[in-house]
């Protein structure tokens, strides 16, 4: 597999920096990856992102810091997101939510759309006492 592309990025627990750290991601956006492709990744970045601040870091000081990484490999974008939080179990919590979530309700339809928009979603501690969220989106086979 060769890499083509990889950067790092990390911002305080701010959801001001959304913006930057859409900004950021715009780099990806190219012709080898579809627009369709590149929007849903985009989608999954900022409830990822939004996520770390708004629940994991919800207790932590606004200068602990959230760590993002994206790779393009072949024809697959892979999203990292690490965060200092408690953690959880995404899968125990995917299968726990309804299966429609209405428009009106105040969350969880970040975890779902997550996982809708991903060919793999998954939610680990690493060894450094840090969660990772890894969204995977492969685009293979489709049209630029």
């Amino acid at each position: 597999m060769e890499v083509f592309k990889k950067a790092h990025l990390q911002v305080n627990t701010d959801l001001g920096a959304l913006t930057q750290v859409l900004s950021w991601f715009d780099q990806f956006n190219s012709a080898i990856i579809p627009p369709s492709v590149w929007l849903q990744c985009q989608l999954a970045l900022a409830e990822g992102f939004t996520n770390a601040v708004r629940h994991a870091h919800q207790n932590c000081p606004e200068e602990t810091p959230i760590d993002m990484e994206i790779t393009l490999i072949d024809q697959t974008l892979e999203i990292r997101i690490w965060d200092s939080g408690a953690g959880f179990n995404l899968s125990q919590k995917l299968d726990e939510m309804p299966p429609e979530i209405g428009q009106d309700a105040e969350g969880g339809r970040g975890l779902k759309l997550m996982q809708q928009m991903s060919d793999l979603l998954s939610y680990t501690q690493t060894g450094d006492r840090r969660n990772c969220l890894l969204i995977v989106k492969r685009f293979e086979g489709e049209e630029a």
